[in-house]
This record gives C-alpha cells, structure tokens and sequence, in this order.
C-alpha cells in the first residue's frame, strides 16, 4: 500500500521535510518513490512547496495521505496560472 508522508531531512533542531511518496511499510526515512514536495517549518509561516499535478495523480491511484499531509494539502491549493 502506497503512502504520501514527510522524510526529515535537515540538521539537529532543524528540521526541514520532503513530501514523498513510498511503500506504507517502509522506514519514516527509508526508500520513497517519487519526491512531490517539501515542507520547511522553521520559516514564519511555514514554507510548503507541492507538485499538485502528481499529488493529484498519486491519490488518484490510491496513495494515502498521513494526517500531517493531508493537512498540508488542504491548506495549500492549487494556485491559478495567471
């Protein structure tokens, strides 16, 4: 079973975290899939960056989001191309 979580990446007390896409049963900062963004929580307000196309895309084949995701992808839609 497919997932979107958060791999910590960054320094000791700062913590910085790539949006993936990997296997359910893999470690927190194990092997993913495919890289759909990233999440920086140490800027004010927090910094979020999403390929919305291929979160659209990994939903739509069944991956599911951890709570933290889902979160972050309710909070920040797609911005219109102006």
């Amino acid at each position: 079973m497919l997932a979107i979580s958060l791999v910590r990446m960054g320094a000791k007390k700062n913590p910085f975290y790539r949006v993936v896409v990997k296997e359910k049963r893999s470690k927190r900062d194990g092997k993913y899939i495919e890289n759909v963004g990233t999440y920086n929580p140490m800027v004010n307000p927090a910094q979020v960056e999403l390929k919305h196309d291929r979160v659209q895309y990994w939903l739509s084949v069944g991956a599911q989001p951890t709570e933290t995701v889902a979160s972050l992808i309710k909070h920040n839609p797609v911005k219109s191309e102006e």
